[in-house]
């Protein structure tokens, strides 16, 4: 006897794994954008995004806005199934802001944000691999 339901059998579960870690992306980089558009590089270091610290403003601002279109991105295409290509393209911009961010912390010495930016990296690639090649 089989199931139609959405999360019947192992493709349901893992689409909804993948909208899991989406809106996981989407929250950590609408929180991160937001910020990084309006504060200023002390603001941003005292909230502990140590690792604009290395990074010009302008950077940090262009990165700012790349992180809010890269929400849309995520989730959009998906949800409404128009330019489904967009999720894993924007999820892969995330994982590129991740790379930078990595090294930011690594050279700043900081092993929690090294931790925290290496599972937001593996969240995009989950969703890259997960949308990109089963989606």
């Amino acid at each position: 006897m089989s199931h139609s339901g959405a999360l019947s059998g192992p493709m349901g579960m893992m689409n909804l794994l993948l909208w899991i870690a989406q809106i996981l992306l989407a929250v950590a980089f609408t929180v991160s954008g937001a910020q990084k558009a309006t504060r200023s590089r002390e603001a941003l270091i005292a909230s502990g995004q140590t690792g604009v610290g290395v990074f010009p403003m302008p950077l940090v601002r262009f990165t700012a806005v790349c992180e809010l279109l890269g929400v849309l991105g995520v989730i959009l295409p998906q949800a409404t199934g128009i330019a489904t290509v967009l999720t894993p393209l924007a999820a892969i911009g995330f994982g590129m802001v991740m790379i930078g961010a990595i090294s930011a912390h690594v050279r700043l010495r900081e092993p929690r944000n090294v931790a925290l930016t290496s599972f937001l990296l593996v969240l995009c690639v989950f969703v890259a691999v997960g949308r990109g090649l089963g989606g």
